[in-house]
């Protein structure tokens, strides 16, 4: 019954998040809203953290089976994808490093400015 509760929890955030895409008139993924919808409610402690705990730690445990149908569909998309694939290709792996750097960077930032905190 926890777990239900949790999920409910979630999917009425998410649907916030749709209703927000349908009023605001700007070009950003309902997905987007509930997340900075969830962020806001965890960070001024309106939702505690332990009323979506479990079923976050599930959703993120389960989150690569996800990622399943996406790939089938780039198979299913072969015949399209084969002229650009060495592009794709480029800047799928440009786009990962990046990505890394950038969060080894914000990552080390902060565990020095937390390390300062604690000196203090």
């Amino acid at each position: 019954m926890k777990y239900i509760k949790q999920f409910g929890i979630i999917l009425l955030i998410s649907f916030l998040g749709e209703i927000l895409r349908a009023v605001i008139p700007l070009p950003i993924p309902a997905s987007i809203y509930g997340l900075v919808l969830m962020l806001a409610a965890l960070m001024t402690h309106l939702l505690p953290l332990e009323a979506v705990q479990d079923s976050g730690k599930f959703l993120i445990e389960i989150m690569p089976l996800m990622f399943i149908p996406a790939a089938v569909g780039l198979l299913d998309s072969w015949s399209a994808l084969r002229p650009i694939l060495l592009s794709v290709a480029a800047i799928t792996v440009v786009s990962t490093v990046v990505v890394m750097v950038i969060s080894g960077k914000v990552t080390q930032k902060i565990i020095r400015m937390d390390r300062r905190e604690k000196d203090e």
